[in-house]
């Protein structure tokens, strides 16, 4: 997987040397590492630390934050395109205080 990694790392420097758009690069890297199960490789790596890589891979898989955070942009969306903006900066930094709150919970659940 190494070399994988190692083409995405040169696909990024590429788009960015050559100024190509970031959801480009973005929708490629993701592409790759779908297909070539890159992102599963490199969890694998990070749950190899003892103790505490499980948690984080466990952390990243848990699929209540990642629908949290995707509930958050949607409503901030609507919000901005009903002109109330000011309220959106409110609002995610309430959402991110609760996702960090969500994470730090579980870890010292699962330590204790």
């Amino acid at each position: 997987m190494l070399p994988i990694w190692g083409i995405i790392a040169a696909f990024i420097w590429l788009g960015i040397r050559f100024n190509i758009d970031n959801h480009v690069i973005a929708g490629g890297v993701f592409l790759i590492g779908l297909l070539s199960n890159a992102f599963a490789w490199l969890l694998g790596i990070i749950a190899v630390v003892p103790f505490v890589g499980p948690l984080i891979v466990k952390i990243l898989s848990f699929g209540f934050i990642w629908l949290l955070n995707a509930v958050g942009y949607l409503v901030a969306y609507v919000a901005i395109r009903r002109g109330y903006s000011k309220d959106v900066l409110t609002y995610r930094g309430v959402t991110i205080a609760l996702i960090i709150g969500i994470v730090i919970g579980y870890i010292v659940g699962k330590l204790i």
